[in-house]
């Protein structure tokens, strides 16, 4: 089958689409790209659509990387599928224009409407256009994926025939991650700071860990600092680590920074990451012991299984993430989970895979066992070619 992926998706900021493409590609699929990104990160495309004198950029933007791709699609013979990918809401209505006849499958991941809920928008017109958008999009497709199946109710029930539930998953670079010699250091393109004196919280566990066999545990988050992921709570759980052996890399930018920067207080074992190239990340974040999830405590924290909790499990680490339904239904036995918005849980859960390397290096194998048995490219791509009615070309690797 020749898949054509086709839109504005850009895979190294977005890594979702890149798995499904590799999944494809690992069932013995032609995947070609017809792929021009939108110069527009996901808090930008929400504030366009929230701040309507931002719309001109926006559609000056969607215009010229529109031109290239109907330019772009007139050459090349005709697919047999096309896969619009993340962020496509716009974009798979040019593509049922241009592919008339040719089955057309939408990675919504996320609903329009949702994320601008939860980056704080209460205005009713917007809301009630997103919520047309994301009707729009849904309609233009033959097939919808969703992440979980708490986000089926994105589809509404009577396209949920025509859904089919695809877990996030890992590119293979972040299991290759896990198989290289790697440290801990960061690249020279990933700048440091070190945390502002600003507070320091009171309440701190009680227990007597130990370093493990490197020295600190060494634990790694990295994100965009939106309110689903709840790094405030991180930056408390910092805080109340701050006289442990226990080293916090923080990478990334986002909403919520200062916030969690406030957090964290005066602890001088955190390390401020503003920016890690897409291609470096997988191995700086395998240099690490633990990766940390998400723990927001909004509708949509409860809805999702992030990227980075699949990436940390593919690239080796152990994992603590919120225990919500859809992390528990995927992640149960294989990862640490912690209450919703609950620093102090958060921070014994540190604490006890500090104070016992044992359990460290049982929790990093569960984890690693769990993403390449369920969450490879492959693996979690199968439920797909199977709602598509086509078989693997390839048989499974080992």
């Amino acid at each position: 089958m020749r898949v054509l992926a086709f839109g504005t998706y850009d895979a190294a900021l977005h890594p979702r689409v890149a798995v499904l493409l590799e999944g494809l590609r690992d069932h013995g699929h032609t995947v070609v790209e017809l792929n021009e990104p939108l110069a527009l990160s996901t808090a930008q495309r929400v504030a366009t659509l929230q701040q309507p004198w931002r719309l001109p950029v926006l559609g000056w933007q969607i215009a010229r990387s529109w031109a290239r791709l109907v330019a772009s699609s007139r050459v090349g013979s005709r697919p047999d599928l096309v896969v619009v990918g993340f962020l496509g809401h716009f974009d798979v209505v040019l593509a049922r224009a241009l592919f008339r006849g040719v089955p057309i499958v939408l990675d919504l991941l996320v609903s329009a409407e949702e994320t601008a809920r939860d980056r704080g928008s209460t205005s009713r017109p917007v809301l009630g256009a997103l919520r047309w958008l994301d009707r729009l999009a849904v309609r233009c497709a033959d097939v919808v994926v969703v992440d979980t199946e708490e986000h089926l109710a994105l589809v509404g029930a009577h396209r949920r025939r025509d859904t089919v539930v695809v877990p996030v998953g890992a590119p293979d670079a972040w299991f290759t991650a896990s198989r290289d010699d790697t440290s801990s250091a960061l690249p020279p393109s990933a700048a440091t700071s070190t945390a502002m004196p600003i507070a320091t919280s009171a309440a701190t566990p009680t227990a007597t860990p130990t370093a493990t066999p490197h020295g600190p545990l060494r634990v790694v988050f990295f994100g965009t600092f939106t309110p689903l992921q709840g790094a405030p709570v991180i930056g408390r759980a910092i805080s109340l680590l701050a006289d442990e052996p226990i080293d916090f890399t923080v990478i990334g930018r986002g909403q919520d920074y200062d916030a969690t920067v406030a957090a964290a207080g005066s602890s001088r074992r955190v390390t401020w990451v503003p920016w890690v190239p897409a291609a470096e990340l997988p191995s700086v974040v395998a240099g690490h012991d633990v990766c940390l999830g998400i723990f927001g405590v909004g509708p949509k924290a409860r809805s999702v299984v992030p990227n980075k909790v699949f990436q940390g499990m593919a690239a080796g680490l152990a994992v603590v993430t919120s225990d919500t339904p859809p992390q528990r239904r995927a992640l149960d036995g294989a990862v640490d989970l912690v209450p919703p918005g609950d620093a102090h849980a958060l921070a014994a859960a540190l604490l006890e895979l500090a104070a016992d390397p044992g359990l460290l290096e049982t929790s990093r194998a569960r984890a690693s066992a769990r993403a390449r048995s369920q969450m490879s490219p492959r693996a979690v791509t199968t439920s797909l070619t199977q709602r598509l009615g086509v078989r693997s070309i390839r048989p499974p690797i080992g």
